[in-house]
């Protein structure tokens, strides 16, 4: 697709002037977020990758830059009467960071199972929060009500010209900072990021390949632009965006502008997550890891290419993150569960710890089992948990433990490195 100022379609709801006026707006609003090299990561990926770290904003996440945008621009009177905005977590907290520092009264409707940090991080802005139903579908009916009886400003997380243009700030600031780039890969949800950075570097550089990135559970904006039914709903770690309904107008300008949407696994969410953590020390949450899980999935659309993404949202639970990253070295071969057929005599812990530690691994994790097993009654199971060095130090441990004459066997592994 080529594109520039000139012939950019007349009719986008969004235009090149409009974020650059944005741009003008949001200078000392947020911060200038770097882009910075990631080698550990390009020579893995096989391509020169730069990461665009919006974890790093206020809330740590890109929402405050279009939320900003919004709120400034409204009139005293909407002002006095106050706004409100349907979120679980990430545009929840960028309305209500910029409403306390503008005077804006913020009223911020989030779903009952939002969890308490999310909730807590919004309400210490000053937003009053109302808890309502387990989904933000199910906030719908009581945002429109509080709309309806107090007269609130609505502030839609993505479908506005403000939010798409604000947030195509980003995309102002790769070109300046990026050099030549030959692809850059943002998150899709709602649109409105991908929307603002598609005008922003369309009209500046049109060659660049605009490629979005959805989780295949919630493939919304892939399924719109292709005339598809929706298919969207589930469980997925990337739950900023996991969105049911994309925008009408971020639509129109993803149809016109965008190259490709890719659609990942879950399991290459999970594995990004952990690699921006062990190979770049970036944390992120599962949408803000998206662009990592396309190259991981599809490494052939970019092989050798300078690529920029961004790290949209750096908002995961911690108790989650903890499980993401001990379940990736479970899927390295770092983290194993043996089972061990032993006799049941003195000495044989003794002998199964000494074997474990004279190859160089760590136990974790003992249970000594005899009663509730199929095994001949003076053997025992012994399940082990084991950190290792990698799959072939794993292989060095099960060996010896043959050569030993006790049978050893791995549970719970997975096959392959998990990257989808």
């Amino acid at each position: 697709m080529t594109t520039s100022p000139e012939t950019l379609p007349a009719d986008l709801p969004v235009t090149p002037d409009m974020v650059e006026d944005a741009a003008r707006l949001l200078d000392g609003a947020v911060l200038r977020t770097p882009l910075i090299e990631a080698p550990n990561l390009s020579a893995t990926l096989d391509c020169a990758l730069s990461l665009k770290l919006e974890n790093l904003q206020h809330t740590s996440s890109f929402k405050v830059r279009g939320s900003f945008v919004k709120l400034q621009g409204l009139a005293e009177a909407e002002r006095r009467r106050g706004v409100v905005a349907m979120s679980a977590g990430n545009h929840a907290q960028g309305v209500a960071y910029h409403a306390a520092r503008l005077g804006i009264p913020a009223t911020i409707v989030m779903p009952a199972t939002t969890p308490f940090s999310k909730v807590e991080r919004t309400r210490a802005h000053g937003a009053r929060i109302v808890l309502e139903g387990r989904t933000v579908a199910d906030c719908v009916a009581r945002t429109q009500a509080l709309i309806d009886g107090e007269g609130l400003v609505p502030v839609h997380p993505y479908d506005d010209p403000d939010i798409i243009r604000g947030q195509g700030t980003l995309g102002l600031e790769i070109d300046a900072d990026g050099g030549h780039l030959d692809s850059v890969i943002v998150p899709i949800g709602g649109g409105g990021m991908m929307a603002g950075m598609a005008v922003a570097l369309k009209a500046r550089r049109p060659d660049i390949r605009m490629i979005g990135v959805q989780v295949d559970s919630y493939p919304s904006m892939y399924d719109a632009v292709k005339g598809l039914p929706n298919r969207a709903g589930g469980s997925t770690l990337a739950e900023g965006i996991a969105v049911k309904e994309p925008g009408v107008l971020t639509r129109r300008i993803i149809a016109a502008l965008v190259d490709e949407i890719i659609l990942v696994p879950e399991r290459a969410i999970e594995r990004a997550v952990q690699l921006l953590v062990e190979q770049q020390r970036v944390v992120a949450e599962g949408a803000g890891a998206a662009g990592i899980a396309a190259l991981l999935h599809a490494p052939e659309r970019f092989a050798g290419q300078s690529v920029a993404t961004v790290i949209c949202g750096g908002n995961i639970d911690s108790r989650l993150l903890s499980s993401v990253l001990m379940r990736g070295l479970v899927r390295d071969g770092r983290l194993i569960r043996l089972r061990l057929e032993i006799h049941d005599e003195p000495g044989m812990l003794a002998t199964v710890a000494e074997t474990i530690g004279k190859t160089g691994g760590n136990i974790v994790e003992v249970l000594h089992q005899r009663m509730f097993q199929d095994t001949p009654i003076k053997n025992a199971d012994l399940d082990v948990v084991v950190e290792t060095r990698n799959p072939a130090h794993v292989d060095e441990i099960l060996a010896r433990f043959v050569e030993l004459g006790i049978e050893a066997r791995l549970l719970g592994t997975e096959a392959g490195p998990g990257s989808g």
